[in-house]
């Protein structure tokens, strides 16, 4: 099992308008991962979310741009200490932290591996059961077209839990600025010769106001479109 867990990760979360969940993600994290540094970049949110992850002991700052993927590349750069790896989660406490420990051990037992997801229609995913659900549909819709335009084989290539090997991010400039920058994430990892695995989670009913609508697939897919043209990082 991987050991001294807090020494080697850090958590970037980004949050906007998120306070029914950002306390018990935080104390989740902090828990399962024995406290790790964690950093909050926060979209100027009006109600309690900032006052409660500092609460909590996170460090917040407030975010520059807009949107999710500016939030994770402002997160990222502030992070003063060299750790071996990156967590990335959502502030609405839909994904269980105790999955990250496995996360961790695979990166740690296979360094050719440069990421690790967290798939949610291999848990207890109730959207998954149906394929009338229009958010399961536009998923598995985007994760054929990555596929088939940037030649990622991934089953929920839109996951919010993520572990990543700092060094696969080194130098990374996303040119995405919302929910498209799991997709360009997928192809930076994949471009920099690492290899991504996913291991079966269960997916929680997020806490909060839903912040992902349909529309942000025309998005999602404009940038995996994007990036089938991309050959430099």
């Amino acid at each position: 099992m991987v050991t001294e867990l807090s020494s080697t990760i850090s958590v970037v979360i980004a949050t906007l308008n998120e306070e029914a969940g950002i306390g018990p993600t935080i104390g989740e994290m902090q828990k399962v991962l024995r406290n790790p540094y964690m950093v909050v970049v926060d979209g100027n949110s009006v109600d309690r979310t900032i006052e409660i992850a500092k609460n909590m002991g996170a460090d917040v700052m407030l975010q520059e741009g807009h949107g999710k993927g500016a939030a994770m590349f402002q997160g990222i750069k502030t992070l003063t200490a060299k750790v071996p790896y990156i967590v990335f989660t959502d502030a609405d406490y839909t994904y269980p932290a105790e999955y990250i420990p496995e996360m961790i051990e695979i990166l740690e037992t296979n360094p050719q591996i440069g990421m690790v997801i967290g798939n949610r229609f291999k848990g207890q995913y109730n959207l998954s059961k149906t394929i009338t659900n229009p958010f399961y549909v536009g998923n598995k819709l985007l994760a054929f077209a990555q596929l088939v335009m940037n030649g990622i084989n991934l089953e929920d290539p839109l996951s919010g839990l993520r572990v990543v090997r700092s060094e696969a991010l080194d130098g990374w400039k996303p040119k995405s600025k919302g929910f498209d920058v799991e997709a360009e994430m997928n192809a930076i990892v994949e471009r920099r010769g690492y290899g991504i695995m996913e291991v079966p989670i269960d997916y929680r009913n997020r806490m909060g106001e839903k912040k992902l609508k349909l529309r942000h697939g025309f998005g999602i897919m404009k940038r995996i479109l994007a990036e089938s043209f991309t050959f430099e990082d």
